[in-house]
């Protein structure tokens, strides 16, 4: 079997191959290197290097595979650890650990994400449920190298198996936990920061301007693998849900291959049951329709979702987009998936434009929509297509039906094939 490993699984620019056509490799063999912003590639699978080509490696994987694999270099600077290790936010940003926690917070904190944001991704909290000793070495490794005196897991509280779990292994005060609502986007790491906090950062500010620094779950186990067992990032967690002859239950898989073509891991999974709409690599938010035949895991794949066909809508609709979710690309995929004509777009009130990208200023705690409904009413649309926060799609939800205005969330077809309730109104708490 071939495997493609793909020289950008972060961000910044690709990495340059170190290895040859022809040349024989290891599990765990360094064959990436950053030039610039960047994190260490390396070799999933032993093997031959069958082709180099402009933005992968393509392996030619040995029929018979051993879970061994080549080690980092012995070193005492835990920081040079994870650098070596090419470990990255595994949550989906692919920022470069070892650049994130080179910061001195001996007045700060630690905040580990194991929110697991995307309803429908599960292998974080499985992970924590099952192994959250190796979670919180991770923390206790981030706290050691920034100095932190503090931590907080932050967690939402519906997932009380996991909590269980860790707080079986916290044995003092300085790793707490804090359990926040279930909601979109929770997870969000300004969002967390004013869950703990009460107070948010500029939609331009950075964790460290709070004195902190967030990790992802994932990210937090590869740091305790880099420096417990000198193992660089060649397997990845991940969840694949959907239009399953399984079923439409989760299927978490732990420390899969990095290059394994997801069609491969959906067939492990008992392959696609009949006709299907989309893949989509990544959440139900977030996440990005993929090929089925070309899509690979990589460093930051935290799910494949097989969804049902979209429903069929040849009519005019307005697109409303918000900075927590789909963007207005993603929203014009799906209209044109539906069939449906655009009229017109208009982007949520909280978003602003830092470095050209929209931004919310106050992530899942937002204001009305009715202007925007409105104005996409007057440019000839019969129905909206949202990519909303579940507080943003509650606002819509109290006006677009009384300007007899249906409502399309961009995550509908994928929870309609879950059976998950709908990004609608929000639930009251209790």
């Amino acid at each position: 079997m071939n495997i493609s490993i793909l020289l950008k699984q972060h961000i910044g620019g690709p990495c340059k191959a170190i290895v040859k056509e022809g040349e024989r490799v290891k599990r765990g063999q360094l064959i990436g290197v950053p030039e610039g912003l960047g994190a260490n590639i390396h070799s999933s699978v032993s093997g031959v290097v069958e082709k180099i080509e402009e933005d992968r490696i393509i392996i030619s994987a040995d029929e018979k595979q051993s879970e061994d694999y080549v080690k980092i270099d012995e070193c005492d600077d835990y920081l040079k650890i994870i650098e070596n290790a090419g470990i990255v936010g595994a949550g989906g940003a692919g920022f470069p650990t070892h650049i994130k926690l080179n910061a001195n917070l001996k007045n700060g904190y630690v905040i580990a994400n194991c929110v697991e944001c995307e309803t429908a991704l599960h292998h974080n909290i499985r992970l924590i449920e099952e192994d959250p000793e190796i979670v919180i070495k991770g923390i206790k490794y981030a706290m050691e190298i920034t100095k932190a005196p503090k931590a907080y897991i932050a967690i939402k509280s519906k997932n009380t198996k996991a909590i269980n779990s860790l707080k079986r292994y916290l044995d003092g005060t300085e790793i707490e936990i804090k359990e926040l609502k279930d909601m979109y986007p929770m997870g969000e790491e300004r969002a967390i920061l004013h869950a703990i906090f009460g107070k948010w950062l500029e939609p331009n500010q950075l964790p460290l301007e709070a004195n902190s620094v967030v990790l992802n779950t994932e990210t937090l186990a590869n740091i305790a693998r880099a420096i417990e067992y000198r193992k660089p990032v060649i397997d990845k967690d991940i969840t694949i849900i959907g239009k399953l002859k399984t079923g439409n239950e989760p299927n978490t898989l732990f420390q899969i291959p990095i290059g394994t073509p997801i069609k491969n891991l959906i067939d492990q999974c008992g392959g696609i049951d009949g006709e299907y709409g989309e893949v989509i690599i990544g959440g139900p938010y977030t996440g990005k329709s993929d090929d089925l035949d070309s899509a690979l895991l990589t460093k930051v794949s935290g799910g494949a979702i097989i969804t049902i066909p979209f429903p069929k809508y040849n009519g005019p609709v307005g697109l409303l987009v918000c900075a927590c979710a789909a963007d207005e690309e993603r929203l014009r995929d799906v209209a044109e998936k539906m069939g449906s004509k655009v009229t017109g777009v208009e982007e949520c009130k909280n978003i602003v434009k830092v470095k050209g990208a929209n931004k919310c200023k106050t992530p899942g705690d937002c204001p009305g929509q009715a202007e925007k409904i409105i104005a996409l009413k007057r440019s000839g649309a019969e129905r909206v297509i949202i990519a909303n926060c579940s507080d943003c799609s509650n606002t819509v939800m109290c006006c677009a039906p009384k300007m007899g205005i249906p409502v399309y969330h961009h995550t509908d077809h994928v929870f309609r094939t879950l059976d998950y309730p709908l990004t609608r109104r929000l639930p009251m708490e209790k």
